[in-house]
């Protein structure tokens, strides 16, 4: 994986596709990993953030947490200073 923003989800989950829009919006590459299609990957997503719910969302070495999580740093304008902190800037990683 080339992104420092990953992205445990499911095709069908309506709160993946909310956090896939926001780093969309953000113009932010991410990776996304399909629990679905990758059935493995769900007990490495759980172990790493201890929650079996998606999306589960990776900045760095962060854990942010799921959507809701993503937005709330976000309206804090947290979420820009992680992504700093990690070298994320707009359609580039430095």
């Amino acid at each position: 994986m080339s992104s420092k923003i990953l992205i445990y989800s499911t095709t069908w989950c309506p709160y993946c596709e909310r956090a896939r829009q926001l780093f969309i919006k953000k113009n932010l590459l991410f990776d996304e990993i399909n629990i679905d299609t990758v059935p493995d990957e769900r007990a490495i997503m759980m172990n790493r953030s201890n929650r079996s719910s998606v999306p589960q969302i990776f900045i760095g070495s962060t854990h942010v947490g799921g959507c809701d999580d993503l937005y709330a740093l976000e309206a804090s304008g947290k979420l820009n200073s992680l992504l700093l902190h990690n070298k994320i800037f707009s359609g580039v990683q430095k």
